[in-house]
């Protein structure tokens, strides 16, 4: 019995960006329907917590396929040869539990985390929002400025990183997509006059403060993944009507919502929605123009599968792929 074992270089190739947000969406509408299985992730962290080891399983009915992401993640990698983020997604088949595919995780998390803010755009952005400000310009910085310009009409890129030349690169790779890039020397440069801010560092403490925000803004706080750091203050969370990919993951899991709630700025309530609820229409999301609306993305197991999914089934129509005998024969 074999299994298709797909490599970084080829996940690039066989998932688009804008696949790939067909993929996320439709997975995201499978939860809001309840059908799909997404539990909280398992994470080992090592002393210090100098890295962890994330376990992330997951179920999609409408492709009948159960899944799971091994993940690593390692921000002092920032810089070297290494991603911060390397591990595995694992397809198997419902019916009978064979595993039929082992693909490199580093290539699919950068493009589905960008592809699930481009839904939350999508759904919670003004149609006419056209400035999109990127706060942190490593692997996510980039592929926001590919994904959010695909569900808007982006005419212009402002990027701030703590360094600059981190900043200038991705303005670099960012040209030639239609919209006007540039680095800028401030968050407060960045955010002024912008309609879809994109936070996508890997700071421990907030990078994007409450009073920077603007009436009409949305916002895709994607960096942070555990309780203990977050990208926006307590006031930014306040002041925002606040969305979800998993109500559960994030009351468990977001440092941006549970450091707020525990300086008394937001509460459970708060939750509006999961934007699986906006996908199949039964939350209508933005109320006003003039609202500032907040995604709070967390990163599931299920948009790795779905993502997962669209590379699997691309590799076998065009042969690629390593196809290795890998267990999981009966022998009598």
């Amino acid at each position: 019995m074999s299994t298709l074992f797909i490599s970084q270089d080829e996940v690039r190739d066989l998932l688009p960006m804008s696949e790939c947000i067909d993929a996320v969406r439709a997975a995201l509408a499978d939860l809001a329907r309840g059908e799909g299985i997404q539990p909280l992730r398992p994470v080992m962290w090592l002393p210090e917590k100098v890295g962890a080891l994330g376990m992330m399983p997951g179920y999609l009915g409408s492709i009948d396929t159960m899944g799971i992401k091994t993940v690593t993640v390692f921000p002092g990698n920032a810089g070297t040869e290494y991603d911060s983020h390397q591990g595995t997604v694992m397809l198997f088949d419902a019916g009978n539990g064979r595993l039929e595919a082992v693909i490199d995780a580093s290539e699919i998390t950068a493009i589905r985390t960008a592809a699930a803010s481009a839904v939350a755009t999508d759904c919670l952005a003004r149609p006419d929002a056209s400035i999109l400000a990127i706060l942190g310009a490593g692997v996510q910085g980039a592929t926001h400025a590919r994904s959010i310009p695909l569900v808007r009409d982006i005419t212009e890129i402002r990027v701030w990183n703590r360094t600059r030349e981190s900043a200038d690169r991705l303005v670099e790779s960012a040209a030639g997509n239609g919209a006007k890039v540039r680095a800028v020397d401030s968050v407060a440069e960045a955010v002024a006059g912008a309609d879809v801010v994109c936070t996508t560092t890997a700071a421990p403490d907030p990078v994007l403060d409450g009073d920077l925000l603007e009436p009409g803004m949305h916002v895709n706080a994607v960096g942070s993944s555990v309780p203990f750091a977050r990208e926006l203050d307590a006031s930014a969370m306040a002041r925002a009507r606040v969305f979800v990919d998993r109500r559960e993951s994030t009351l468990n899991e977001s440092g941006d919502f549970l450091m707020a709630k525990a300086e008394g700025a937001v509460d459970d309530g708060d939750i509006v929605a999961e934007i699986g609820e906006l996908v199949i229409g039964s939350h209508p999301g933005r109320a006003t123009d003039d609202e500032i609306t907040l995604f709070v993305s967390l990163g599931l197991a299920v948009e790795d599968i779905a993502a997962g999914e669209v590379v699997y089934r691309k590799a076998i129509e065009e042969g690629k792929g390593v196809s290795i005998e890998f267990g999981g024969t009966r022998h009598d």
